[in-house]
């Protein structure tokens, strides 16, 4: 039986919402040069897959966070999922912006996010987690609490995994690097003479070259 995230790397790897290029890197916001690239806007432009995205991300939210009274998605690329799932959920929907709006009512809040609120945050992809672990401090000084994290892929960081850690922050997400490059071997996307490139970068992506 395939797993959950066997599933969701398959989909992301047919319509490239994540790309890899080992020979041909890319580079990040950050600067990093990076043999991998996830751009989880392209699910909105595929109904089928988002769909899937959408009923899972619902379906971990149900089985861990049953508490929770209301959906955050982090601007700008996790508001489209974040919607979707609050829609199925019949629950609230807000979303985080990176920084407040320069003019009007200078928001870094999106939407009614009444105090008290028992929140999952919804996100497209997790790297270091420092943007994601923004809008967990942005909702609690806002007087609500944050339960959880669920999102689509992570890199698998080890930075992530302890910045999560010292935040107090559940994370589950539907896949992850390690089921990606095990499914891009699989349909042929990577050789296996890519894996040691691929599993080095991931040690350490800032030097990585």
């Amino acid at each position: 039986m395939d797993t959950l995230e066997k599933l969701t790397a398959e989909k992301l790897l047919s319509i490239r919402a994540i790309k890899l290029q080992p020979s041909n890197p890319f580079t990040w916001a950050s600067g990093w040069k990076s043999p991998i690239y996830c751009d989880n806007r392209k699910l909105i432009s595929y109904p089928r897959i988002r769909t899937f995205i959408k009923t899972e991300l619902s379906r971990l939210i149900l089985e861990n966070f049953q508490e929770a009274d209301a959906i955050a998605g982090v601007a700008t690329g996790a508001i489209a999922p974040g919607v979707l799932v609050a829609d199925a959920l019949g629950l609230p929907f807000v979303y985080i912006r990176a920084t407040p709006k320069d003019h009007g009512l200078e928001n870094l809040i999106e939407g009614e996010l009444k105090p008290g609120s028992k929140v999952v945050v919804v996100e497209d992809l997790i790297s270091t987690g420092s943007s994601s672990l923004k809008a967990v401090e942005a909702i609690r000084r806002d007087s609500s609490e944050v339960i959880g994290m669920v999102a689509n892929f992570t890199y698998g960081f080890p930075v992530a995994t302890e910045n999560f850690k010292k935040a107090d922050v559940k994370l589950i997400t539907l896949t992850d690097y390690d089921a990606v490059l095990k499914e891009a071997l699989r349909i042929e996307y990577i050789a296996e003479s890519d894996l040691d490139t691929l599993q080095e970068w991931r040690k350490s992506p800032a030097d990585w070259k």
